[in-house]
């Protein structure tokens, strides 16, 4: 049975009050954004490879975008829905993963605040991408 959005909602925020950790992949030592994304997938069932090499700015992120759709992810339009996860860009050369819980609440490993938080889209600007588990996959899950 493969999972399903709700899920993976509810294992992201299984993961507000984790600590801030640039390249962070474990709840008890931290997350940032890849790393909440990640391990809210890997605690459904989905094989998850993680980038290397970022930084908290990038000027560049397409290399790392194509990944999502190998950890499941497949590109999504219109209203954003419980367990899309959306790209934003808060300031120049920074982006940043958002898991929403809802069409204005959402999960994030928030630097400033040093943890995993929920609270309303913290940017104003539309998202870079949006993105929601990929149904039609199932061989992802067969691994």
């Amino acid at each position: 049975m493969m999972p399903a959005p709700e899920d993976f909602a509810r294992a992201a925020e299984a993961l507000a009050g984790a600590r801030f950790r640039l390249h962070g992949r474990d709840r008890s030592t931290g997350l940032d954004c890849v790393g909440l994304v990640g391990l809210a997938l890997a605690d459904i069932g989905v094989p998850v490879q993680f980038p290397a090499g970022y930084r908290l700015r990038n000027a560049a992120i397409t290399g790392w975008c194509d990944l999502a759709p190998a950890n499941g992810l497949q590109p999504a339009t219109g209203p954003i829905r419980r367990g899309d996860v959306l790209l934003t860009q808060p300031g120049p050369a920074q982006h940043h993963l958002l898991v929403a819980l809802g069409a204005d609440r959402f999960v994030h490993a928030h630097a400033g605040l040093g943890r995993v938080v929920i609270q309303p889209q913290p940017h104003c600007e539309p998202p870079l991408a949006q993105w929601r588990l990929a149904l039609e996959q199932e061989h992802l899950w067969q691994r």
